[in-house]
């Protein structure tokens, strides 16, 4: 059984239709990409999974319980965390704070203190900031501190938006380590990007979505390796 599984899903934005008779999986223990082009649907996808949109039609399960309908809020409580794209942060809190606030469903505080020391060392970074406020945080800290935040839920599923998107090369580097890290913890991870080249190299399995249909999908060496995604996607 799948940890989580989309079958059939149709999602609207009013008269438009975002996503068409999408189908994909996630195996627990394992990194799974979305790619494609602006527009293509890769963020509405996580919306509709994490409960901030419903689809029309079709179902999602999770750790094997029907979610379809669900509300936002409890996604999380079952163990369905993102971080988003544009970080969207606490600006005005510090670091610590803004990390407690990825807590919030949990009351167990001996497991929240070690959580954060666990970010604390999967981002030292952090640690030094960790009285400073957010919004004077750099983009790259920021990005750091929007993953941190995700994973203080503890989540059983780690839903990543364009972790890299508007990073120097250097920290996408650095992001796409930490990503590795995390999954070698245990933490599986759905992983929207457009550096197709780097979500690929990180992931088990990818799928290729463009304009709401699902086109493509095997391993990341798989794809990596296709003439069409090399010319869609890589530049090549």
């Amino acid at each position: 059984m799948a940890l989580l599984e989309l079958e059939s899903i149709d999602a609207f934005y009013g008269r438009i239709q975002a996503l068409r008779g999408m189908s994909i999986r996630v195996e627990k223990g394992e990194v799974v990409a979305l790619i494609g082009s602006n527009g293509a649907g890769k963020t509405t996808t996580l919306r509709t999974i994490s409960g901030l949109m419903h689809p029309q039609s079709g179902s999602i399960r999770f750790d094997g319980r029907d979610i379809t309908r669900t509300g936002p809020s409890s996604i999380v409580e079952l163990g369905i965390s993102q971080s988003p794209e544009g970080r969207r942060l606490f600006p005005r809190m510090t670091v610590r704070d803004n990390l407690l606030m990825g807590a919030y469903t949990r009351d167990d505080r001996p497991g929240i203190a070690s959580d954060i020391e666990r970010v604390s060392t999967l981002f030292p970074r952090l640690k030094e900031r960790r009285t400073q406020i957010a919004g004077t945080l750099s983009g790259g800290e920021q990005q750091m501190l929007a993953m941190g935040r995700s994973l203080m839920a503890r989540p059983k599923l780690l839903m990543l938006d364009e972790p890299s998107l508007g990073l120097a090369p250097i920290l996408v580097e650095t992001i796409f380590s930490i990503v590795r890290e995390i999954y070698s913890q245990g933490t599986t991870v759905l992983l929207v990007e457009q550096n197709a080249n780097k979500a690929l190299e990180v992931a088990n399995r990818a799928y290729v979505l463009e304009t709401g249909v699902i086109v493509q999908e095997g391993t990341g060496h798989d794809l990596l390796a296709s003439e069409a995604v090399q010319k869609a996607y890589l530049g090549m």
